[in-house]
């Protein structure tokens, strides 16, 4: 295997290591930032473009992601808790139960009368959406299973030193959905909901495919996974105290954006309003890859001599070098460019678009502060403190959007970004306090 250099080892941490384990995961979440744009691209190209659109971004994804939640920290569990063969066993025993359980949840979802009550009932989907939208998720049902394992899997990865795997392994996911994709656009054989489902399943079902491949030979190493250290593994109610709170976190994350949704409604300009949110977002969403990416190598390198000084250092510079582009973006024409030359929205969208993307500037700084101390937080097993963080985020973003509301003087995407922003800056700080006494523990 072509390995990286970042196995823990006796030889003191240094940046290059650092960002020898950052790297390919910052690239990873980058890559990753573009695939529901690429989706979107083509989907609107294709036959019934507003319908399926509609389908796919409205129905047949949020659910996905919502059924999928509780597995999305896998990542941060695996990398903490794979350091021998009994503990690696024990984890993929769980991600497969795990997997399966949401699966078969999944199923009940897209095959059975429970897709009518809350999608026509519950939801208020318009009709015509109702059955493209239930063929995507029924198309999209190995997503989940799929992403327990190999989120697993690349945990341990992370951990053995081999975050290379994971941005490989990220680029064949790309690289077979945009396939189908691409496909799907030169020949238009299927609906775009078609194109999307079946796009999305498989590029996720390669990257697992692959994760496993990589992982075998380590299993077989009498020197990584392959030994057993003599620790027993975390199991019943000390596994669950662990990993409880960390499957939460996305769960609560998730419902900031349907109550956003909700919110931008009932301010003024609520179409022009939600027609810019997602554009805005996606661009904040790639602005943040880079501290996404420190949540793991934070949680794989704490352990070692000098790390936190080092990590400290190194999460600060990527905080400080995100927050410069983002004001670069903002005091150049390079915002306006990206919102009314690529997007092609009109004067008034474009100017809603810098301003919101304006008034989100503290947050892909602020989601490299909050990897720092999420990764100290999973290090320490404190992994409640993590989700203390995020509810208080999601107070304090719906009191302000709530206030957005009551007001009725300011569109939707200032007040949202703004309360995000407050959102983000509470969790942080949350975060910092509850992480301060796992920090002195580690002078």
């Amino acid at each position: 295997m072509d390995r990286d250099e970042t196995q823990p080892a006796p030889a003191p941490l240094t940046f290059g290591l650092i960002a020898r384990a950052w790297w390919p995961l910052a690239m990873s979440w980058l890559l990753m930032s573009f695939e529901q744009p690429a989706v979107a691209i083509v989907v609107a190209r294709l036959h019934a473009p507003k319908v399926n659109l509609a389908a796919w971004g409205g129905v047949v994804f949020p659910l996905a992601l919502v059924i999928e939640a509780p597995i999305i920290m896998m990542l941060a569990a695996s990398t903490a808790l794979s350091k021998d063969r009994a503990s690696y066993l024990a984890l993929r025993r769980f991600a497969h139960t795990a997997g399966a359980l949401l699966t078969a949840l999944h199923v009940l979802l897209a095959f059975t009368p429970l897709y009518d009550a809350l999608v026509r009932g519950l939801l208020e989907v318009p009709e015509e959406v109702v059955e493209p939208a239930r063929l995507g998720l029924m198309l999209m049902t190995p997503w989940t299973w799929a992403i327990a394992y190999r989120r697993f899997v690349q945990g341990a990865l992370i951990r053995f030193g081999y975050s290379r795997a994971v941005g490989v392994g990220t680029a064949l996911r790309l690289l077979t959905s945009g396939s189908i994709l691409l496909l799907g656009w030169l020949f238009e054989p299927f609906a775009g909901i078609v194109v999307a489902g079946l796009a999305i399943a498989a590029g996720v079902i390669a990257e697992a495919i692959y994760a496993h491949l990589r992982v075998r030979p380590l299993l077989a190493s009498p020197h990584e996974l392959g030994v057993d250290r003599g620790e027993a593994p975390l199991r019943g109610w000390a596994f669950f105290s662990f990993y409880f709170p960390l499957s939460m976190t996305p769960v609560v994350g998730l419902l900031a954006q349907p109550i956003g949704s909700a919110a931008i409604s009932r301010m003024p300009l609520p179409l022009e309003s939600l027609a810019v949110w997602p554009i805005v977002s996606g661009l904040v969403f790639v602005l943040q890859a880079s501290g996404l990416a420190l949540n793991e190598v934070v949680v794989a390198q704490l352990g070692r001599p000098d790390a936190r000084r080092l990590l400290t250092r190194f999460s600060l510079l990527v905080a400080g070098g995100m927050l410069a582009l983002h004001l670069a973006l903002v005091l150049t024409p390079g915002a306006r460019a990206w919102f009314g030359t690529v997007n092609q929205l009109n004067p008034t969208l474009a100017a809603m678009g810098v301003a919101g993307f304006a008034l989100a500037l503290p947050i892909p700084a602020l989601r490299a502060v909050t990897s720092w101390y999420q990764g100290v937080l999973v290090h320490a097993r404190a992994t409640r403190a993590i989700t203390e963080s995020v509810l208080l985020f999601l107070l304090v973003a719906a009191i302000v959007l709530i206030v957005g509301v009551s007001l009725g003087t300011v569109d939707g995407v200032t007040v949202g970004f703004a309360a995000f922003s407050l959102g983000f800056m509470a969790q942080a700080l949350w975060q910092w306090l509850r992480a301060r006494p796992h920090l002195r523990a580690l002078a």
